[in-house]
């Protein structure tokens, strides 16, 4: 099997897919995104498609998608056009572009969340500031606001005093930014991560702030194994299939007064589309990469 890796140079998960790919014969090249080219019309077929140089992608018998980076807009919507094209002509892309673009944009995930009947934060989002300050009073003056695209907890900031909220919203709209406020949810200083793949539970892990109410490895957030409930992995699987993930990591929190921790169980935050694994893998004494790879096989 013949396989591709959209990821970053130095990337250690491109490098760990490549040593599970290997050590069960298979073939792994990492590509780099702005390097890939669409090309149409040519009378020669081996010029058609997407290429890498000399490399045609459709010559790969699947392709792993690692990374998305930064670009403007006919950036991003090209590199999905171009993967899209890819999967109709038999590749498959783990996640499909679909997915990637649901996982992307933190709107459209809770959007498909909530009518896929999960349970989600109270979300605004809106275009100015006035609209932004309404909802921060709608949502108890207590909001976390996050970019609309991004990863890792970055760009993401807990808001609860009136002046600065303002100053903060005045800022986002001044450089054309999407406002996207989720209230605040008091918890027990921990989130959840569930690990799905292919329809399956890998595993779960508990993530720590200790301090810092954002949870994320990539923030130095302590992470212990947790084996995950049956409602935690019914509501990870049914969220994974909400947004069309095969490869996702889906976060949940649960309020920490026990009113509402309470029977409506844990809210749903985000599916992770591109999820890591390092932390994941350490703590539950897993190979993730080689996971990945037997998925592929079949």
């Amino acid at each position: 099997m013949r396989i591709g890796v959209l990821g970053n140079s130095g990337s250690w998960y491109c490098g760990d897919i490549e040593r599970a790919a290997a050590a069960r014969g298979h073939e792994c090249s990492r590509l780099e995104f702005r390097r890939i080219a669409g090309v149409c019309g040519f009378q020669q077929p081996l010029l058609n498609g997407a290429v890498l140089d000399e490399t045609r992608l459709d010559e790969f018998d699947a392709i792993l998608i690692r990374t998305m980076p930064p670009g403007s807009l006919e950036e991003v919507v090209f590199r999905m056009d171009l993967l899209a094209r890819l999967e109709a002509g038999g590749v498959r892309v783990v996640n499909s572009p679909k997915s990637i673009e649901c996982a992307v944009d933190k709107f459209l995930t809770t959007a498909k969340l909530e009518a896929a009947g999960l349970r989600v934060p109270r979300t605004v989002v809106c275009q100015d500031s006035d609209s932004a300050m309404a909802a921060f009073a709608q949502l108890g003056e207590d909001v976390v606001v996050k970019p609309l695209f991004g990863s890792e907890g970055r760009g993401i900031c807990r808001v609860s005093d009136p002046d600065l909220a303002f100053r903060t919203f005045r800022t986002l709209e001044r450089i054309d930014a999407v406002l996207y406020l989720q209230e605040f949810i008091p918890h027990a200083g921990f989130d959840t991560r569930v690990l799905v793949l292919g329809g399956r539970i890998l595993g779960g892990m508990r993530r720590f702030g200790d301090g810092d109410f954002r949870t994320n490895v990539a923030r130095s957030a302590r992470s212990e194994r947790h084996l995950p409930t049956d409602q935690e992995c019914e509501l990870a699987l049914r969220a994974a299939a909400a947004t069309g993930s095969v490869f996702g990591g889906i976060d949940l929190l649960s309020a920490a007064t026990s009113e509402a921790a309470d029977s409506a169980g844990p809210y749903v935050i985000e599916v992770n589309g591109v999820p890591g694994w390092r932390a994941f893998n350490r703590v539950n004494q897993h190979d993730t990469a080689d996971a990945l790879v037997q998925f592929l096989e079949t």
